[in-house]
């Protein structure tokens, strides 16, 4: 088993209203000694929600994506608050973002994006059970909600515009959860 490089120093070398990018001084268990940077994990993480309704269809959201610079298909999903845990977010989130509350939610994974320069985590969480239920949001403008066919994932994974790896793993999971239900 590898020995964790010691962390030597961390310095903060840039910060905006979202992130904070660190510097982290390192020293390898074979002396090597590395400055890496990484945005810093802040906050409580974040959920992210596979809401599958009674006909089997999941909700998913068309929200637009700045680093993209377009209109993207994607589950609905947002940052835990606080006093809140990874379920409560989830159900707000989904109230705030499609319009629907869950009376069951189901821990999927914790997922990591780009580990190696970045500390953020979000939880993939499953919802069923749905009843209408809106709640406002942070949002700038309405999202349109989709019922995909459960059926159908392979032609989602496909789009263009269904491109965020999070939300393909967590997908792929809740089907293979439901299956093993069958």
């Amino acid at each position: 088993m590898p020995v964790k490089p010691d962390i030597l120093k961390t310095t903060p070398a840039a910060k905006s209203r979202l992130f904070h990018v660190e510097e982290i001084e390192l020293r390898f268990s074979n002396g090597v000694e590395r400055t890496y940077e990484r945005l810093a994990n802040r906050g409580r993480g974040a959920v992210m929600i596979a809401a599958i309704d009674d006909e089997q269809n999941v909700l998913l959201i068309k929200e637009y994506a700045v680093g993209l610079e377009d209109y993207l298909i994607t589950l609905p999903k947002g940052l835990i608050d606080p006093g809140e845990d990874a379920f409560e977010a989830a159900n707000r989130e989904l109230k705030e973002e499609a319009g629907f509350g869950a009376e069951q939610l189901t821990f999927i994974k914790e997922m990591t994006s780009a580990p190696n320069y970045m500390g953020h985590k979000i939880t993939a969480v499953m919802a069923q059970g749905l009843f209408p239920c809106r709640l406002q949001g942070d949002e700038p403008e309405e999202m349109e909600v989709i019922r995909w066919p459960l059926s159908q994932l392979d032609e989602l994974f496909l789009r263009d515009d269904f491109s965020e790896a999070r939300a393909i793993a967590a997908l792929f999971m809740v089907r293979e959860l439901l299956q093993k239900a069958e």
